[in-house]
């Protein structure tokens, strides 16, 4: 069921709580905290604008990292508000706390147009367990609950289902945000009876945390493309050998499974011939986690079926990449959600860099519908310098997954259908 739009309401003079998605990178350099990238609060500005020319007053809420019900200065969104009024040119006001007499005090002095971000929700429990009482009190300075954070959609927190809840109990409307209404009709609509050949690219760590969009892609694509490091699964379930790549032992069968389905419905189902390989050594040293950093020596292609036990796969090679380049620049509909290799490093970001520039390529001069699907997929055509040159990026990482899985999202469930 289609959900309401902003442009479907009348919003002058009301108070509109915008739950939006400014979980931002963030460094500390000089004692401040810096934020890295930006993307999440420029894709915010169309909904913002049009808010604002409106005439509503606007309260946003949002969260930033995983403070766990403690107040942590270095997961503040004061910097937020501050880079927000110079993106926007206009004053934008900062309360520090969610709830309470100073957010009362802060959303009564608002005029029509004028903008409060309110400082991270997460600094209370109660947004984690979508808490009803907590919910209550959020929404208690609002009189319309706007979604823009689809990013955050997958989750019935507090902000999120709660407050949309609370508002639509007494006879307040729920709307999506512009950019909201962009993923459901990108991610849902475009994907729904796709133009053909239908292309879907899938990389990243684990089968297991793509076996479900998977399955369910089988029914729909014409051609799927397996990279990173689940393709090493898909290459044990054959047969191969995989030296010391990431890889899931356990869902061989399920990778069996998949290339048996694609096969019964006529789906073509590529998996990497070649790829780049490497020899981890033990560096002596543990990153934040404790666990162990490898120095990855010897880079090289290996044109083998198998891998040897001393080597690790950390991209595809070129070879794949050439393939996966032919099948993609004929695509009309492209899905892509997952790297190819390890691209952050240079020495195994070259196939992931290919298959960006191939979907570029059947943008721009074949007229694909392009869609990348959230995550790194995104970090990685941005870093390619090639993300405007697309025709949709996702800004949601689980939430992408889900609603390609066909999951329902309580953060778009609980919006008022038009």
């Amino acid at each position: 069921m289609p959900k309401l739009s902003i442009n479907d309401l009348d919003l002058h003079d009301k108070r509109v709580f915008v739950r939006v998605d400014y979980n931002v990178p963030m460094e500390e350099i000089d004692g401040q905290m810096v934020i890295n990238d930006a993307t999440r609060i420029k894709e915010t500005l169309p909904t913002l604008e049009r808010l604002i020319a409106a005439g509503a007053r606007i309260i946003l809420a949002a969260h930033l990292g995983r403070p766990k019900g403690q107040r942590e200065a270095s997961m503040s969104l004061r910097p937020v508000a501050d880079l927000l009024s110079k993106l926007i040119d206009r004053p934008v006001a900062f309360v520090d706390d969610c709830i309470g007499d100073k957010v009362e005090r802060a959303t009564s002095a608002l005029k029509n147009g004028d903008l409060l971000l309110l400082e991270n929700v997460r600094f209370h429990n109660e947004e984690e367990a979508n808490d009803p009482i907590f919910a209550v009190k959020l929404a208690s300075v609002a009189d319309v609950y706007v979604n823009d954070a689809f990013g955050a959609a997958h989750r019935a927190h507090a902000s999120t289902e709660g407050v949309a809840r609370v508002i639509s109990q007494r006879g307040g409307l729920c709307a999506a945000g512009l950019l909201m209404e962009r993923e459901l009709k990108f991610l849902g609509e475009e994907l729904e009876n796709p133009a053909r050949p239908f292309v879907v690219i899938l990389g990243g760590a684990k089968v297991s945390d793509k076996i479900l969009v998977i399955d369910r892609l089988l029914e729909k694509a014409d051609t799927i493309l397996i990279g990173g490091a689940m393709a090493y699964t898909f290459r044990l379930a054959d047969g191969r050998k995989v030296g010391k790549s990431l890889v899931e032992p356990d869902k061989v069968e399920v990778a069996r499974a998949c290339v048996a389905k694609a096969k019964q419905r006529g789906v073509q189902f590529l998996i990497p011939t070649d790829n780049i390989v490497a020899t981890p050594v033990d560096s002596g040293k543990l990153n934040k986690k404790g666990r162990p950093i490898f120095d990855l020596q010897h880079p090289r292609v290996n044109s083998s079926s198998d891998i040897s036990d001393s080597e690790e796969g950390l991209d595809i090679g070129p070879v794949t990449a050439a393939r996966f380049s032919e099948v993609i620049r004929n695509a009309k509909t492209i899905l892509w959600n997952g790297p190819m290799g390890m691209f952050e490093d240079k020495r195994f970001g070259e196939g992931t860099n290919v298959v960006a520039q191939s979907v570029v390529e059947a943008t721009q001069k074949n007229g694909a519908k392009s869609i990348i699907g959230g995550g790194d997929s995104v970090k990685a055509i941005n870093k390619a310098g090639l993300g405007d040159r697309v025709t949709f990026m996702s800004t949601g990482g689980g939430a992408s997954l889900e609603f390609l899985e066909g999951n329902v999202l309580p953060g778009v469930a609980v919006l008022t259908d038009k």
